[in-house]
């Protein structure tokens, strides 16, 4: 079993430019993204960007990073084909925004029976993907992609399980996401940053959101 994990650190999160510097928002997909890399610890793992990554925080894992200057969608087909082509096995894809999940997750997912397991996100989309066999598929992000994942392995003759979890479902995209990583983090690096930058859980009218020092709240959730 393989894990990639696609990243660009570029522009990065700029749905939450309302509530984090650019500085501050490319920090925190860096510290998304080495919880991943701590949950993934056991796994084969690769790192997916188009650019180099100098942080500090993934200096250890250097020799685990592909580039490619290939959108999403094309740089992990042709990951997969590659994958294929060496039959190296299964490959799990897991998003670079997902702070709340766990090891556990990932083996569960990993030690399905079926050609295909899909971790829904938010609005349709896909979180994580794993394929028992990657020469019979191909990934199509953006939009519903949990539904056009569906219907690839529908196309190919796949079984497919969906993997329910709050956990896995939770990507941190918009500023009223940051209430779930407070409430529900783990300890992890993008959660300490958010405490670190004075982020707190408010609660106002009977809504949780996040607060930040010197700020009024910036989102909120019923």
């Amino acid at each position: 079993m393989r894990i990639v994990v696609p990243f660009k650190k570029e522009n990065a999160k700029s749905r939450l430019a309302g509530v984090l510097t650019p500085d501050e928002r490319g920090s925190f997909a860096m510290c998304m993204l080495r919880d991943v890399i701590d949950v993934a610890d056991g796994f084969d793992l690769d790192i997916l960007t188009p650019s180099l990554l100098t942080d500090d925080c993934i200096d250890d894992i250097h020799r685990h990073v592909l580039l490619s200057d290939l959108g999403l969608n094309e740089a992990l087909n042709e990951y997969l084909l590659k994958q294929a082509e060496c039959n190296c096995g299964h490959v799990m894809i897991v998003m670079a925004d997902l702070p709340l999940i766990r090891k556990y997750h990932l083996a569960e997912i990993a030690c399905s029976d079926s050609d295909v397991v899909i971790a829904p996100g938010k609005g349709g989309g896909t979180n994580i993907l794993c394929i028992r066999d990657p020469s019979r598929f191909r990934v199509d992000y953006y939009g519903t992609s949990f539904l056009d994942h569906l219907q690839i392995a529908h196309e190919n003759d796949l079984t497919v399980a969906v993997y329910d979890s709050f956990a896995a479902s939770t990507d941190i995209d918009e500023p009223e996401d940051l209430v779930e990583l407070l409430l529900h983090g783990h300890g992890g690096s993008a959660r300490n940053m958010l405490v670190d930058l004075g982020f707190v859980v408010a609660v106002r009218n009977g809504r949780s959101g996040v607060e930040r020092s010197g700020d009024r709240v910036v989102s909120h959730k019923p």
